[in-house]
This record gives C-alpha cells, sequence and structure tokens, in this order.
C-alpha cells in the first residue's frame, strides 16, 4: 500500500531493531512505515493507544483531526494525556505525548470538527485512514470519504464493555454501509459519555486497529477486511463475523448530510418560554416541598449518570425511551413536567418531543445538571 523510503539511519535501525528481526517485517516493511502517512481521527478513547502505538511502529507521518479540549473525566482512559493537560486541545496534548516517546514522528495536527466540506481535502493528504469516532454520522462520513478516494480505513468501536474492529475499503471488499446499511434511531443507542465505556477496553480496540493499520502498511499477514472482530471484555473473548459487500449497493460518488441520514434534527431553537433555569428550578423545588407548587421533574440522562449526580425529587426516564415513544403513558399531560439532562442538549430534544407529542406543560432545565451543581449545589460531582 505504501512504497518504502530510503534506508534506514543508524538511530532508527536501533529503535525499531525488534521490528527488523521479525521476518516478515525486517528493514522493508519498516521502510514502508517510515514513509506511511496514517490519519486518525479522534484523540481520544481510541485514539490515545493507536497514535502511541503508530508512533512507537515508526509510522512516519501522523495527523491528528480533534476539535475538543482534554476533560478531567477523560483521564479514565484516555492515556495520550495526563493531569497538567486538562484545559488543553486533545491535539496539542497528543503532539506532545507522541513526541516524547518518537520524536522522529513528524505530526499533523487539524484541531476542525470533522464534516462534509472539508473531509475529501483532509483524507487526500494521507495513505490510510483509522476512525475512532465517537457517533454514527462521523461514522458514515468517514466510509463514504474513504470510498470517493479509494482508500483503506480501519474502523474501531466501543461500548461499555464490547469492541468491534474491521478494515473497509470499497475497491476490494466491503464498507461500513454493508455492516450496517441503516443508523439506528437517533437517542436509541447511548454515546460513551452517556452509557458509559470499560477504560482498559480502548487499549484493546485500540492496539488492534494499530496491528491492523501496520499489516496494511507493510502488506503482511490477513487484514480484516471482510471481517469484523468483536470483543467482550466482561467475558474475556473474541470472535468474529464475516461481512460481504452488498451486489446490489450503490456505489459512493458524492457526501450527502449525515445528520439527516441518522436522524439527527437539528438543534431545537433556544425556548426561552419553556426554559427554567437551575435557581429558578431551585425556588420551584422549595415550593413543592412546602406544598405550594406540583410539578414532575424529570431526568433524562442514562442510569449510571444519575447514579453518579442526581437532583433529589427526579425521577428518571433515559431520553432513548422518550424518542422512541415507548415512555409517554409514563408523563402525564395534566401535570407540569421539567426534564432536565447533562447540559441541556439532550433536554431540549425531549422537550421538543413532547411538544410535538402534544403536551403543553412542559419546560427544561437551561444547562442541564452541570449548571445546577455549579449554582445551587457546588458539593456535588460533576462527570
Amino acid at each position: 500500500m505504501v512504497e518504502p523510503a530510503g534506508e534506514l539511519t543508524p538511530e532508527e535501525v536501533e529503535r525499531y531493531s525488534r521490528h527488523l528481526i521479525i521476518p516478515e517485517i525486517r528493514a522493508l516493511g519498516q521502510r514502508r512505515l517510515k514513509n506511511a502517512k496514517v490519519l486518525v481521527i479522534g484523540a481520544g478513547g481510541l485514539g490515545s493507544p493507536a497514535l502511541l502505538y503508530l508512533a512507537a511502529a515508526g509510522v512516519g507521518t501522523l495527523g491528528i483531526i480533534d476539535d475538543d479540549a482534554v476533560d478531567v473525566s477523560n483521564l479514565q482512559r484516555q492515556v495520550i494525556h495526563g493531569v497538567a493537560d486538562v484545559g488543553r486541545p486533545k491535539i496539542e496534548s497528543a503532539r506532545d505525548a507522541i513526541a516524547a516517546l518518537n520524536p522522529l514522528v513528524d505530526v499533523r495536527l487539524h484541531q476542525v470538527r470533522l464534516d462534509a466540506s472539508n473531509a475529501l481535502e483532509l483524507f487526500s493528504g494521507y495513505d490510510l485512514i483509522l476512525d475512532g469516532a465517537d457517533n454514527f454520522a462521523t461514522r458514515y462520513l468517514v466510509n463514504d470519504a474513504a470510498a470517493i478516494l479509494g482508500k483503506p480505513y480501519v474502523w474501531g468501536s466501543i461500548f461499555r464493555f464490547d469492541g468491534q474492529v474491521s478494515v473497509f475499503w470499497e475497491k476490494h471488499g466491503p464498507t461500513y454501509r454493508d455492516l450496517y446499511p441503516e443508523a439506528p434511531p437517533a437517542g436509541s443507542v447511548p454515546s460513551c459519555g452517556e452509557g458509559g465505556v470499560f477504560g482498559m477496553l480502548c487499549a484493546a480496540v485500540g492496539s488492534l486497529m494499530v496491528t491492523e493499520a501496520v499489516k496494511l502498511i507493510t502488506g503482511v499477514g490477513r487484514s480484516l477486511l471482510g471481517r469484523v472482530a468483536l470483543f467482550d471484555a466482561l467475558g474475556g473473548s473474541w470472535r468474529e463475523i464475516r461481512v460481504a459487500k452488498d451486489p446490489a449497493g450503490a456505489p459512493i460518488t458524492e457526501l450527502t448530510d449525515y445528520e439527516a441520514f441518522c436522524g439527527i434534527e437539528p438543534q431545537p431553537q433556544a425556548d426561552t418560554e419553556h426554559t427554567v433555569t437551575a435557581t429558578q428550578l431551585a425556588t420551584m423545588l422549595a415550593s413543592r416541598k412546602a406544598g405550594l407548587k406540583d410539578f414532575d421533574l424529570v431526568d433524562v440522562r442514562e442510569p449510571g449518570e444519575f447514579d453518579i449526580v442526581r437532583i433529589d425529587g427526579a425521577v428518571l426516564i433515559p431520553q432513548g425511551r422518550i424518542l422512541s415513544g415507548d415512555a409517554w403513558g409514563d408523563i402525564p399531560q395534566d401535570r407540569d413536567i421539567v426534564f432536565l439532562c447533562k447540559a441541556g442538549t439532550r433536554s431540549a430534544n425531549v422537550l421538543a418531543a413532547a411538544q410535538k407529542a402534544g403536551y403543553r406543560r412542559v419546560s427544561h432545565l437551561d444547562g442541564g445538571i452541570l449548571s445546577w451543581v455549579r449554582e445551587v449545589e457546588p458539593h456535588k460531582p460533576v462527570y
């Protein structure tokens, strides 16, 4: 897949000597790694181990796409970052960690949000893409952009105790669309930030992604093209399923609106009439406790989030149950309802869905429980 670079320097021979003595790799394979340009999407849970192992392996050029900053809650699994990096852009923290591990690697930073307007241009400068994205819209975008450019990519996915890895290359086999022709309904699958992830799972899945990348670059072994490796960390087992190219599938020739494809509606406009602040909610709860006001406070987060921190008197009904329609029977229309989530995004979506379903006495907490902790109960934890 990649032409070899020139002869290795004495420093490179010493650094990569354990590769050079493997018959399948030798100097030729290491020279291919040196000449390879790999783009990693996300410097988070999967990107952290992937970037470190790609750098350690001697991949000559690493690109990183990420527009997020390091948060304390990242450190449980995103091992490329440290305490001193909290608040820094992830791409800068990752660059410094790579430089400390292997200064021979050229690191290119792309502090942007990947979308249909920039994907083709970004991908065109690299031989191989590693997709560690945590949302379906980005996964379909990566798939289509790689297919249009004729590039292979390694895909990895994690959730709680489960991981998946595969290789997709439209010119030679199936794509992500052959594995998942349709995206799941919006809100039906919690993100890792909502449902949690077993931190060590990132290392297992991320290292397998790098294994596949190195095999593709050096041309050794049998890739996961046409197969999906499934890891159950709780059961300690790997298994695989086969995936074939859909003979009736239309060729991918252009990018599209991926949020629309995944059923993600545009962010609702701020509805000040149906929004309450944290201090207003505190007053409402005090009035309810005194018997002067009656309303229901509905928390639309996931159970694990609810266990970490909650507002006393709130009832848990996760967003997925509401958006699927399963929970409307648990939410009366003849009472005042206040929805809340972590930061206000999910509760705004639920508010809009409730209004479409005919609810009129509904509102949501602006800024979610983060605002509540900041303004009302600062002794409670955030996540």
